[in-house]
């Protein structure tokens, strides 16, 4: 069954590929093209001075190009595609100026600045992706710049040489570790804000945005889905009775009778107290019916151990059918919650909708009591 795979703690959490959401990734991509057209708009001038026209040039046309995206860069729907340009650019310019035949030793210190970049924008995978084989080309770069230098076969030649290389791999080592790390850490704060902590089942929350979810994925296919709203009857009686943690138990036995009967494509939460709500995908009135009625005789059936005694615990169901009983999120719960309520009212451990309602329970109803 469906439950923690709906993270829909805030869309921008799941949409995200890396640390930061897609409104600071956007804000960092516009600062880094600022500072980057900035740059080498002073670096071409640089250049110019110094008898390269052509790389002038070159940074002159990557710089516009930079402040067209400063511009767009908020707005775009292709913001993805605008990062990978980016960066590619950037990184490929990096290694450029390292090939430069005056390039300084400073030059090479860009490319420890490619994994941060790239998992920051990017994320882990694609991330480590793009950067691994440009940090891995600057390296053959760098032995290339050492050896006009130094020569191959010299001491300091492989102590450079294994730095570049050691700094270059911790840092692709760090940032690596660090996204996994961050990944795991957020989708347990997911799981966590979307979670009742005593049944484990999706709280109210987390159903409430799975429902409204369901609703616009019906408007779009017109498939039809059930909302269920349910309460444990007497649970008051239970906890006064038995005391607070029989009633924790009978929650959490009630939670897994619900997580073993309902189908995958099923989704339940635990929407507060002693009440839980069911969203039936792709069922018809009847069919939604029979399942619940299914699912009453079940809890009904199951014995539990409270303390030195066994005892039955039912419930009552109130049932809306979408798009029947209305087509938004408060229509529909506040069909449901009557129809639970009316069936309560009825007697009890019943199953009760505007398609079928059960007859009222001469037993239930005298028991009386509160739930």
């Amino acid at each position: 069954m469906d439950m923690l795979n709906h993270p829909d703690l805030g869309k921008a959490m799941t949409l995200s590929r890396s640390g930061l959401r897609d409104n600071h990734r956007r804000s960092l991509a516009r600062f880094l093209l600022w500072v980057t057209g900035l740059s080498l708009m002073v670096f071409a001038t640089l250049q110019l001075f110094s008898g390269y026209p052509w790389v002038s040039a070159v940074e002159c046309v990557i710089g516009g190009l930079a402040f067209v995206g400063v511009a767009r860069i908020n707005h775009t729907p292709h913001f993805e595609r605008w990062v990978y340009g980016y960066l590619f650019i950037l990184f490929s310019f990096f290694i450029v100026i390292m090939l430069l035949p005056d390039a300084s030793m400073a030059a090479f210190v860009w490319v420890l600045m490619m994994p941060v970049l790239a998992y920051l924008l990017l994320g882990r995978r694609e991330g480590m992706t793009l950067s691994v084989p440009f940090m891995a080309l600057g390296c053959v770069v760098y032995v290339v710049f050492l050896s006009g230098i130094e020569g191959l076969s010299t001491a300091d030649f492989v102590i450079d040489f294994l730095n570049m290389v050691l700094c270059s791999s911790l840092m692709q080592v760090f940032m690596y570790m660090y996204e996994a790390r961050r990944e795991e850490a957020e989708q347990r704060l997911i799981e966590v804000a979307q979670t009742d902590a005593l049944t484990g089942l999706a709280n109210r929350g987390n159903f409430q945005s799975t429902l409204t979810r369901t609703i616009a994925e019906s408007e779009r296919s017109n498939a039809a889905f059930a909302l269920v709203m349910m309460d444990i009857d007497h649970f008051k009686v239970i906890n006064d009775t038995h005391g607070h943690e029989a009633g924790d138990y009978v929650l959490q036995e009630i939670g897994q009778c619900l997580r073993e009967r309902l189908r995958v494509t099923d989704f339940v939460g635990r929407l507060g107290g002693e009440e839980f709500g069911l969203i039936l995908r792709d069922v018809q009135p009847d069919a939604a019916y029979e399942l619940i009625e299914e699912l009453r005789q079940r809890i009904a059936a199951r014995r539990l151990n409270l303390g030195n005694a066994d005892m039955a615990v039912t419930a009552s169901f109130g049932v809306a059918q979408w798009p029947e009983d209305g087509r938004q999120t408060d229509t529909l719960f506040s069909v449901a919650d009557q129809y639970l309520y009316r069936g309560k009212r009825a007697g009890r451990n019943q199953v009760t909708s505007s398609f079928k309602a059960q007859p009222a329970r001469e037993n239930d109803a005298a028991a009386g009591g509160e739930g």
